[in-house]
């Protein structure tokens, strides 16, 4: 009987002191943790949502607080790419550090194991993993949502500038060639004078629009008192039309950047849905997006399986190359995401295989390298 109490209290005190271990461990994997998401979210707001935010005010006509308030809008989504990110730089950086420092061996000379060090960076992990689940599912699809009804908004809009005389702007094909060139006289009070629109997004017709006024709603461009001449290319007249009063949708073709949001704009069960009623073309990368939405997360757990035995370093190693580690297996990893999608879109492979290929690929070299570290060298 005093044998086992004595045996209670020893466990009792070791059970204490791992907790102590758990505390300390994350505590360092939480700072790095926040660092990472902050330095990564920068790192792609710098590079491709600033492009974005250039292209809308330059092509689209969009002013520059809406367009910045459409890539706040979009942040959540950024968000959900960058925790994975963040976690795996943790975890490198953290068991790194600690190895160099010989912490890690002190504790295995206690009989503290690779996996017992490792079980609050996994718990961690599940946990940032789920977080990213529930921000992709609630609010990326409000958020997308709304970007999407913005960018419309100011686009009906066209941006006129009040007060300003003299003024064209032009809209362009994908080819680069001219698709609509627009005069305005002046602005006032909201009011456009003087109106000409050349349009020549019809194949083999242009059509040219005078007004004398007119002004730019959600239902599209309103216009008074003008004419709409067709002519060929040649400068061979088809048609002209006099009206009082027309409205007539212009605008940039913003088709590609709505598809391009319509996955983010619903959920796991909203796009269920939704994948049956669309086309067929379509349908294999919804189909890619739906399986996305829970191989994403999943990369979080699969990077910190691949990354605790990177991090732990021999003992002649004596400089920490944790972060060099983070951007490889990223890069590595983005690179099989990127060739697996197109595969999976051209329909060389199924939806479901192209979305789960990059963490399939790292879990394989993950348990690979685990095992090695764990139940070979130790």
């Amino acid at each position: 009987m005093k044998k086992l109490k004595k045996q209670l209290k020893v466990f009792i005190y070791q059970l204490k002191h791992l907790r102590q271990l758990d505390k300390y461990i994350l505590k360092q994997v939480i700072e790095m943790f926040i660092m990472g998401v902050l330095v990564f979210t920068s790192i792609i707001f710098a590079s491709d949502t600033f492009i974005t935010l250039i292209k809308q005010i330059s092509m689209y006509g969009i002013p520059f607080k809406i367009a910045f308030l459409i890539i706040i809008l979009h942040l959540p989504s950024v968000f959900v790419m960058t925790i994975p990110m963040g976690v795996l730089l943790a975890t490198v950086m953290t068991l790194n550090g600690l190895s160099l420092s010989s912490e890690i061996t002190v504790m295995r000379a206690c009989g503290i194991g690779i996996n017992r060090i490792a079980k609050p960076i996994f718990v961690f992990a599940i946990i940032m993993a789920c977080i990213s689940f529930v921000v992709n599912e609630t609010v990326v699809p409000v958020m997308t949502k709304q970007s999407t009804d913005l960018a419309l908004y100011a686009f009906s809009k066209k941006n006129i500038p009040e007060g300003k005389e003299n003024f064209t702007f032009k809209e362009v094909k994908d080819s680069g060639m001219l698709k609509r060139l627009f005069y305005v006289g002046d602005c006032k009070n909201a009011i456009l004078h003087n109106i000409t629109v050349l349009d020549a997004s019809k194949d083999g017709t242009i059509q040219i629009l005078q007004a004398r006024e007119g002004a730019t709603t959600e239902e599209g461009w309103k216009f008074q008192k003008g004419a709409i001449y067709t002519v060929t290319n040649q400068g061979k007249a088809l048609d002209t039309t006099l009206f009082d009063d027309t409205t007539i949708r212009f605008g940039m073709d913003l088709s590609d950047e709505m598809d391009r949001n319509l996955a983010s704009e619903h959920n796991f069960i909203q796009l269920c849905k939704l994948i049956p009623k669309t086309n067929p073309e379509d349908r294999a990368w919804l189909t890619i997006s739906l399986f996305d939405k829970i191989a994403l997360p999943l990369t979080t757990v699969v990077f910190v399986l691949i990354g605790v035995p990177l991090a732990i370093t021999p003992p002649r190693v004596r400089y920490n190359r944790g972060f060099l580690f983070s951007i490889l297996i990223i890069f590595g990893y983005y690179l099989v995401r990127a060739l697996s999608i197109s595969f999976g879109e051209t329909g060389a492979l199924a939806p479901a295989i192209a979305a789960f290929m990059p963490d399939v690929v790292l879990s394989i070299i993950g348990v690979g390298l685990y095992y090695r570290k764990v139940y070979t060298i130790c």
